[in-house]
């Protein structure tokens, strides 16, 4: 449940919310992370830990004493034994309507900004990559070109039935991630050359083997491919050092590489206009 779920909820409820104003070091959670606390429950999450534990405790103190709001300033180590060693600023307030708007305002606007990925094939592989994906920060789309395989996935996964599921990656955006494990190795190699001929996707794979890649290379190249592209393909997707050809297992595997692919791009690129701006 999303922390405005959460809340929308428990209207009724008095309700403080934990949020981080600002972190130094090394901390379990960055700036703006915010969790609800009421007398029973919690949602979301500021790291964990004894950090956690301590504004939680602080929370239900301000909920029995009627308290409005409080600072803390932590450091991570002296005060709460943790090892991280940083430091963070803490603030704790009662929830009112207007910052609970700007929490759902805030969710709306991350969950538009999430990077793309789709998902081509929804066998035993492409369904259990769907579920995997569906908790993570990704606006997943499983496609597939039969009727009868949709059924059963989380709420967060786009299904989406198409005659040709290549038409589905002329259309996507730019920084897409494209996943290849359709029931039809011809279909593969159709999406992967697609999907290879944008040049601006964030994450191209497909599922095989290296008999599978070094044919469909041949098969890229000869219809005029340039080798040069085929640097960006990740095949077979998941970790080559890990022999388990699970459904589940390939899923881990593959999650990871995207959360490394498309987060980790997106926090190097942050990273830069941040050095960027304080240079200027």
């Amino acid at each position: 449940m999303s922390l405005s779920a959460f809340l929308a909820a428990r209207r009724d409820e008095d309700i403080v919310l934990v949020r981080i104003e600002s972190a130094e070091g090394s901390t379990p959670r960055e700036a703006g992370a915010t969790m609800a606390v009421t007398a029973r429950a919690i949602a979301g999450t500021i790291g964990g830990g004894q950090l956690e534990f301590h504004c939680i405790d602080f929370a239900r103190q301000m909920l029995a004493t009627g308290a409005v709001d409080q600072q803390l300033d932590i450091p991570l180590g002296p005060q709460m034994g943790q090892c991280c060693g940083g430091r963070v600023r803490v603030s704790l307030a009662r929830a009112t309507p207007a910052a609970i708007a700007l929490i759902a305002a805030s969710e709306k606007a991350q969950a538009l900004a999430r990077p793309p990925v789709l998902i081509f094939g929804a066998g035993h592989t492409g369904r259990a990559l769907a579920k995997a994906l569906a908790p993570l920060p990704f606006a997943v789309s499983l496609i597939d070109d039969r009727d009868d395989v949709m059924g059963g996935l989380p709420a967060a996964i786009t299904c989406i039935r198409m005659a040709d599921p290549v038409d589905a990656v002329a259309s996507a955006s730019t920084g897409a991630a494209f996943v290849v494990l359709s029931h039809s190795h011809a279909l593969d190699y159709r999406l992967a050359e697609a999907a290879l001929a944008r040049g601006d996707a964030g994450y191209v794979g497909m599922i095989g083997s290296a008999t599978k890649r070094a044919r469909f290379e041949a098969s890229f190249l000869r219809a005029g491919g340039r080798r040069e592209a085929l640097a960006r393909l990740t095949c077979p997707i998941g970790a080559e050092d890990v022999d388990d050809k699970r459904p589940e297992v390939i899923a881990a595997l593959t999650a990871a590489e995207l959360v490394r692919c498309l987060l980790g791009a997106r926090q190097a690129a942050k990273g830069r206009r941040s050095r960027h701006e304080s240079a200027a």
